[in-house]
């Protein structure tokens, strides 16, 4: 598997989830965005990065006590130890949030790792912490309850389901305001590609509705003579 592109990167920061939800969907792909993973704070760059993941099954008491968290290889703290800079921790929850998936020293872990960003389809302890240490968080709500209540770490880089998404290791994970959608690995180069053109004509869609433009023929872009200020707009613009 290739490892992302620093240019593919770059495009992705700049396109939203919504857009790469279009172009996933014109090659069958509807169930790429996570249900219910939302930005714990403003969001201002978008997060990009190759998923990494941790998978929960529900806890079994007579395994899952505060001790276990003494092993360096119990599956959340080898991933949050281990995850390398510029990937997206990925936690397969089970969709709950009554338990919380992590709390701010280990995101402050991940953070002094470099790591891009987390996303759980559960909830984080320590809220409130998490939200001003400047790396991109995403989840359900707040969850104040150790993850050990309800789930029991099994695997790391495992194949997950988080918020009803498949999320394979080495997938890319794309977040902003929105929220997340994976973009599967094989695919990260062309949607990027795709996708930037998209985001040009959307914008100058969004530029000519503003003055009044009516949506026939402009969007979608089935008139010529649209196309052909397109052309002459992203030249100006340098697009």
């Amino acid at each position: 598997m290739m490892a992302l592109s620093d240019s593919t990167r770059e495009k992705l920061r700049k396109i939203s989830t919504a857009t790469v939800a279009t172009c996933l969907f014109k090659r069958g792909l509807r169930n790429q965005m996570i249900q219910g993973a939302l930005p714990l704070h403003p969001v201002a760059d978008s997060m990009v990065g190759e998923a990494m993941t941790v998978r929960y099954i529900p806890a079994r008491e007579d395994l899952n006590g505060l001790d276990v968290f003494k092993d360096p290889m119990h599956p959340q703290r080898k991933a949050v130890e281990n995850a390398p800079a510029g990937k997206v921790l990925v936690f397969d929850s089970r969709k709950d949030a009554r338990a919380a998936s992590a709390g701010a020293i280990l995101v402050g872990r991940l953070k002094a790792r470099g790591v891009a960003g987390v996303v759980t389809d559960g909830g984080f302890r320590d809220s409130a912490e998490i939200a001003v240490l400047g790396i991109p968080a995403y989840h359900q709500r707040p969850s104040a309850p150790t993850n050990l209540t309800l789930n029991h770490a099994i695997d790391v880089d495992v194949p997950i389901g988080c918020g009803d998404a498949p999320v394979f290791p080495g997938d890319v994970i794309l977040g902003d305001a929105d929220g997340v959608i994976v973009i599967p690995a094989h695919l990260a180069d062309e949607i990027a590609a795709e996708a930037t053109e998209m985001t040009a004509y959307e914008d100058f869609a969004a530029e000519k509705v503003a003055e009044g433009r009516s949506l026939t023929g402009l969007y979608p872009a089935t008139d010529p003579a649209n196309l052909e200020e397109f052309a002459a707009w992203r030249k100006q613009r340098g697009r």
